[in-house]
């Protein structure tokens, strides 16, 4: 029989399929595989991206966070926290409350340390599992998002090549 099964009070509720209806997720992934027609087409999927990504920390931010800030979390030696990067996203990170130290090693710590109460541990697991797919999905969705923008300009460059050739034939020849 596990810690849930005695019916003790849970103190960190996951996020839940219906979290993420609210997102924009089926068309993202559609998107992902169309023919898309030019620079255009993949500037519209990029911004979907991002704008799905950004909803997803947004999502994190409100749910996540704002339940591990709280009480019995706050009385812990690490928080968790956002931390946003160079490349322009925010992942989710454990941390000292004085910022001395990051990294997953500190809620091993605090998981192996017989300071944490034993009725913490089920919900602090549950916390961190929480913590890897969010930080998994909002890579890949900003990687997807950078990759498209990356195809953009390739495509912007083919085309410019194709009108700088169509401008050098002469205007006789285009009616051929």
């Amino acid at each position: 029989m596990t810690v849930r099964e005695t019916n003790q009070r849970r103190h960190f509720q996951p996020l839940e399929q219906a979290d993420f209806i609210q997102l924009e997720q089926a068309g993202y992934l559609k998107g992902l595989l169309r023919a898309f027609k030019g620079k255009g087409d993949l500037e519209d999927w990029v911004n979907r991206c991002h704008a799905l990504r950004d909803e997803l920390i947004d999502l994190a931010q409100r749910r996540v966070l704002a339940q591990a800030r709280g009480y019995p979390f706050r009385l812990l030696s690490i928080e968790l926290a956002q931390q946003r990067t160079g490349a322009g996203t925010t992942f989710l990170r454990w941390r000292k409350h004085d910022r001395s130290a990051m990294g997953v090693a500190l809620w091993q710590e605090v998981m192996a340390s017989t300071a944490t109460p034993v009725n913490l541990l089920e919900d602090l697991l549950a916390l961190e599992q929480q913590r890897i797919a969010l930080n998994m999905q909002i890579s890949l969705l900003h990687t997807l998002g950078r990759q498209a923008q990356d195809c953009a300009g390739k495509m912007a460059q083919a085309e410019d090549a194709y009108l700088r050739r169509l401008k050098s034939i002469p205007a006789a020849m285009h009616d051929r």
